[in-house]
């Protein structure tokens, strides 16, 4: 494989400097174009040390417009970023649409150098190599442009190279001593990274092997590769542009309907079997046991959550429910029994000019907590397959792909550690309405109700066939939903608290066996 980089190639000077202000002009241009597109561009940088990683970096960013470029080098992980899991930090630094970011030692690094140290066997290399792919795919598939460059040195160029930094008074700071080392394991870095090459290079995220011994030839072949990958991102835009209205600019039906109308628009309750229908919201909690369970659960909470927060695991907390649903109250619950120092809430809204910048799924990647801590969100990244199924702010590709996307999401967490409990809470058509009325009269909590609440009345089968196969795709014996029987408010909020300490418990207790 890296034969074809290890031919000695160079370009003279004098063309290189005859060919570099134009593909210049034309990088600037392309990257002029690129601000208003609705995809990023991202490049990533790997291989053999001292092939010019890093210089090409500083070149392209004293080619191009920095403004609108984002350059990240990824080292050991910090101590914020251990408790954190492995992808965290690279979703943190994506590029938003519109830019391109330049990126140095990123998810390909550390399985790299754990398969050539032997701290990764082959199976584990595999398992690594698997997560690399599905997460180019979630982000090719959300449109971005991939550009992978692997710089190549022969041994005998990358010795010479070496030696040649090393007697440079202004450049031997770059030579470490794990360079050299390195350099001895060089026959299973080039081994290590044969396999990593054939098994990542895509047509969505190719790689490119680049040799590196000389700087114009480098620089040039990086270049015009990149240009050629901007322009046909924008010529797929422009494709997909002619074809089709872009789902992000899809807008919900404008009619609305009146409170009346929509009760004469209800459709009977129970037209078809669900996961929903079969809950029995028949069951319910008298006010003494409802005291007495309350007190019983949120004191267990409070010892668990204190004991997790000291051996540092995290938990996560998703709510989705209908409106009204009682989300909100089950919360306070919660928050009462933890330390308010330890307890995030994120009420999810619609996503703001930056987060729809990003894939739908960064936005909530970068809300996660540090170890020991608890991340509760009201709404979900399962607005996707829900809201954005049903009100058409999605297209199905777009939804249907993203069941995957969610569950390699949650693995990761689950993988790391952390503690993740779903919860659904579910009411009936009946009680939803009674307590919209009670909304209306409480003026403390009038401001919930919105004509939006009344228009998704409308849409209650296309919503409980949304969460039925939200449910069968997404409910998996690492991260299974639980449903919550919320007619009764007291008996949904005492389950909702037992699930969480059985959880937590049971999260417990399996650290205590490693």
């Amino acid at each position: 494989m890296f034969e074809t980089a290890e031919l000695g190639r160079s370009i003279p000077k004098s063309e290189y400097r005859a060919r570099v202000p134009l593909l210049r002009e034309s990088l600037l241009e392309a990257q002029g174009l690129l601000r208003a597109a609705s995809f990023p561009v991202i490049v990533l940088f790997a291989g053999v040390d001292g092939a010019g990683k890093g210089e090409t970096v500083n070149m392209l960013n004293g080619w191009l417009d920095p403004r609108w470029m984002v350059t990240r080098a990824f080292g050991e992980r910090s101590q914020e970023e251990a408790e954190r899991p492995d992808y965290w930090r690279f979703w943190r630094d994506l590029p938003p649409k519109g830019h391109i970011g330049l990126m140095l030692s990123a998810w390909y690094s550390k399985p790299l150098l754990r398969r050539v140290y032997g701290e990764l066997n082959d199976s584990d290399f595999e398992e690594r190599i698997d997560e690399i792919l599905a997460f180019e795919k979630t982000l090719a598939d959300d449109r971005a442009v991939i550009i992978k460059f692997w710089m190549h040195l022969g041994k005998k160029a990358q010795e010479k190279r070496l030696k040649a930094l090393e007697k440079d008074p202004h450049l031997k700071w770059r030579v470490k001593k794990k360079d050299w080392k390195h350099f001895k394991l060089y026959e299973s870095f080039a081994q290590t990274g044969e396999r990593l090459i054939t098994r990542t290079s895509t047509g969505d995220a190719p790689w490119h092997i680049i040799e590196g011994s000389d700087h114009h030839y480098r620089s040039l072949t990086v270049g015009e590769k990149l240009l050629a990958a901007i322009q046909r991102g924008l010529d797929r835009e422009r494709r997909h542009l002619a074809l089709n209205t872009p789902a992000t600019s899809a807008e919900p039906a404008t009619e609305t309907q009146t409170p009346d109308a929509a009760i004469e628009l209800e459709a009977t309750e129970g037209s078809h079997v669900t996961v929903l229908s079969q809950l029995d919201l028949s069951l319910s909690l008298s006010k003494s046991e409802y005291q007495a369970r309350l007190t019983k659960y949120q004191g267990r909470l409070n010892t668990l959550h204190r004991r997790a927060r000291d051996r540092g695991i995290s938990t996560v907390l998703v709510f989705e429910g209908q409106d009204a649903a009682g989300k909100g109250g089950a919360i306070r619950r919660i928050n009462d029994a933890l330390d308010a120092r330890s307890v995030q809430v994120l009420p999810i809204a619609a996503p703001t000019d930056e987060e729809r910048a990003h894939h739908y799924l960064w936005r909530f990647w970068r809300h996660l907590s540090r170890a020991g801590r608890v991340t509760i969100f009201d709404r979900s990244w399962y607005g996707r397959v829900l809201v954005e199924r049903v009100e058409g702010f999605a297209n199905e590709h777009e939804w249907r792909r993203a069941y995957a996307e969610i569950n390699h999401f949650e693995q990761q967490l689950i993988d790391h550690g952390t503690v993740l409990v779903k919860f659904w809470v579910q009411i009936s058509r009946e009680e939803q309405l009674d307590r919209f009325h009670a909304r209306e009269q409480t003026p403390y909590k009038r401001w919930k109700l919105t004509e939006e609440d009344w228009r998704n009345r409308n849409k209650w089968g296309e919503y409980e066939d949304a969460v039925h196969d939200m449910v069968e795709r997404t409910s998996t014996r690492a991260a299974p939903w639980h449903l919550i029987e919320g007619n009764d408010k007291r008996f949904a909020r005492v389950k909702i608290l037992k699930v969480l300490c059985d959880s937590l418990a049971d999260a417990l207790a399996q650290d205590t066996k490693k």
